[in-house]
């Protein structure tokens, strides 16, 4: 005869125990995003978490904060967030590349691409503004200035196709 073996189910203390979250996981929704009184806020908010290391991993942002380097830098913030916006949504399309850095080195779309590449930029107080920038864009930090915009061009260029302009910022002209 097997001898009967008596089980105890011991509790944990409570105040040593981890807490367990038991929440259904469909019902968990993610953190909202900060909110931001304004542009420059949501900007200066960025410049505090740039890292040089975290630049290097990180090529949409590099590829992004570069075209907004060369496209825009000077431009107001809302322009330059509109510029960034015109990339992400051109990726977002289906009619142009995928990934923001194939957006930025596609054939014939930006001057300032050399060799299917963005050129270097030196740290400079631009380049850490179009970095903040396109940190807000892909965060989804601040609703664009253009939305939905898929092209622009500086105000002195000329622009024969027929879109739809959705706004003027700065010296550039958005259109969808």
């Amino acid at each position: 005869m097997v001898p009967a073996v008596l089980v105890t189910q011991t509790t944990p203390d409570s105040s040593t125990a981890p807490a367990v979250d038991r929440a259904d996981p469909a019902e968990v929704q993610p953190a909202p995003a900060p909110s931001y009184a304004s542009l420059d806020d949501a900007v200066a908010a960025q410049t505090d978490t740039a890292h040089s290391d975290d630049i290097a991993r990180n090529d949409a942002l590099q590829c992004l904060a570069g075209a907004i380097y060369f496209e825009s830098k000077g431009e107001p913030l809302s322009g330059q967030l509109a510029v960034a916006e015109v990339i992400i949504n051109r990726s977002k399309s289906g009619k142009f590349p995928t990934s923001i850095c194939s957006v930025v080195t596609q054939p014939g779309q930006f001057s300032f691409v050399r060799g299917g590449r963005v050129p270097d930029v030196s740290d400079n107080h631009n380049y850490r503004v179009a970095l903040a920038v396109a940190r807000v864009a892909l965060n989804d930090a601040w609703d664009s200035p253009a939305p939905k915009a898929l092209f622009f061009h500086a105000r002195h260029a000329s622009f024969s196709a027929s879109r739809t302009q959705i706004a003027s910022i700065g010296n550039h002209i958005f259109y969808r």
